[in-house]
C-alpha cells in the first residue's frame, strides 16, 4: 500500500519529537533529579521514569496491549539508554506497519512534546525545539482532549502569553503554567 505524505510526515514527526526528547533526557543532570517539573506532582527524576518507559508503553499499545501506567517507578537506571531503546523499537513498529494503522502517532507526538518541555524547563535548557512538533501535538489535543476529559492527567487549560512559543502554547493547553 502506498504511504500518504500525511502519514510519512507523522512518522518523521514523531522520530523527531522523540529525538528531541532523547536530547532533553541526555541533559539532565544528576543533581536535577530531585527538582519540581511543570507536572503537578512529579520531580525531574519521576518524569524521565515516565519518559524512558514511555516508547515501550506506547509500543506495546500499538500492539493492542494495556501496560500499566501507575506501575512506573520512580526512578530508572540509564534514563537515556531505556528511551533510546524504547523510541528506536517504537518508530520502527511505525516505520513498517501499514499507513492505515497507524493511528495514536500523533497523541504520541504531543505527549512527548509536551513531556520535552517539561525537561528543558525544570533543568533550565535552552535548545531549539521543533515548532512543528509542537504545533502538531497541540493540533491533537485540541481537538480531543476536552475539559471532561482531563482527568488527573492534566490539569485545565492556562493562559499562554501572546508572544509563546509552540511549545509553551501545547505546555499551557495542557494544563502546565508557562512563563
Amino acid at each position: 500500500m502506498a504511504e500518504s505524505n500525511d502519514t510519512a510526515e507523522s512518522v518523521n514527526l514523531l522520530a523527531r519529537a522523540l529525538e528531541q526528547a532523547h536530547a532533553a533526557i541526555q541533559g539532565v543532570r544528576d543533581e536535577e533529579l530531585d527538582q519540581p517539573t511543570p507536572c503537578t506532582g512529579w520531580d525531574v527524576g519521576q518524569l524521565l521514569a515516565h519518559l524512558a518507559v514511555g516508547p515501550g508503553y506506547l509500543l506495546d499499545m500499538a500492539r493492542g496491549g494495556s501496560p500499566d501506567w501507575s506501575a512506573v517507578p520512580d526512578r530508572v537506571d540509564d534514563p537515556a539508554g531505556q528511551f533510546r531503546t524504547g523510541a528506536d523499537e517504537l518508530l520502527a513498529h511505525w516505520r513498517d506497519s501499514d499507513p492505515a494503522e497507524r493511528q495514536g502517532m500523533d497523541w504520541q507526538i504531543a505527549e512527548f512534546a509536551a513531556h520535552t518541555w517539561d525537561v528543558v524547563t525544570a533543568t533550565g535548557q535552552t535548545p531549539d525545539l521543533d515548532p512543528d512538533v509542537a504545533e502538531r501535538g497541540l493540533a491533537f489535543m485540541s481537538a480531543v482532549l476536552k475539559p471532561e476529559m482531563r482527568a488527573d492527567a492534566f490539569a485545565p487549560e492556562q493562559r499562554a502569553p501572546d508572544d509563546a512559543t509552540p511549545h509553551e502554547r501545547l505546555a499551557a493547553f495542557a494544563g502546565r503554567t508557562v512563563r
